[in-house]
């Protein structure tokens, strides 16, 4: 499913939904990416990210894969992302299980997955991971150290209560507004913080 090929060149992003829960993260990050237009979007969604689309937000996989321009079967090994030729302006796994940071961590390159993420940690290309699970034990916080040392930016997605959020959905658009800004990604989802002197 290749809908952007007619169109002018975009870059091209990867974005991985996994396991963990927050799916709505991934979920809304397509969606804003869709709409923007500015980017191909190269979706990867793992089995795990099925089961968590039917649970948390009653949605099947033919509705995200929708919202993507390029889906990628996670057992395609021989895709375009696993190449560091085909140039990607980097990755956001969202919501990213902690089975796919530890097979980060230690470049275990056993699905399309966690072979994209290594090759935008190879070829230096932005690589941003938002871990959802608490608490964290001793191996996964060594694993997200050993994905920062390579490079990788670990985003847990904790909501921005001075923005005063009035919704689930404003709470997940702020994280995602940052995320946007991480990979330099234009958008409309929030203004920068200004400042607010105290009283």
């Amino acid at each position: 499913m290749d809908r952007a090929a007619a169109a002018a060149p975009r870059p091209r992003l990867i974005v991985a939904l996994t396991g963990a829960t927050g799916i709505v993260y991934g979920v809304r990050l397509l969606q804003h990416l869709q709409r923007l237009g500015t980017v191909q979007t190269h979706l990867l969604l793992s089995p795990a990210g099925v089961l968590n689309l039917q649970v948390e937000m009653g949605l099947g996989r033919k509705a995200v894969e929708a919202l993507a321009d390029v889906v990628h079967p996670v057992g395609d090994i021989g895709a375009s992302i696993a190449s560091g030729s085909y140039a990607t302006v980097g990755m956001v796994v969202a919501p990213c299980s902690m089975r796919t940071l530890a097979a980060i961590a230690h470049g275990l390159c056993d699905d399309l997955i966690t072979r994209a993420a290594d090759v935008c940690l190879k070829e230096r290309r932005r690589l941003v991971v938002l871990p959802r699970e608490a608490p964290l034990n001793l191996a996964h916080l060594r694993n997200m150290t050993a994905v920062t040392e390579m490079g990788g930016v670990i985003f847990p997605p904790l909501p921005a209560f001075y923005l005063r959020p009035d919704s689930i959905e404003s709470m997940v658009d702020s994280s995602l507004a940052r995320v946007l800004d991480l990979l330099g990604i234009a958008h409309d989802l929030g203004t920068e913080w200004t400042g607010k002197r105290s009283n």
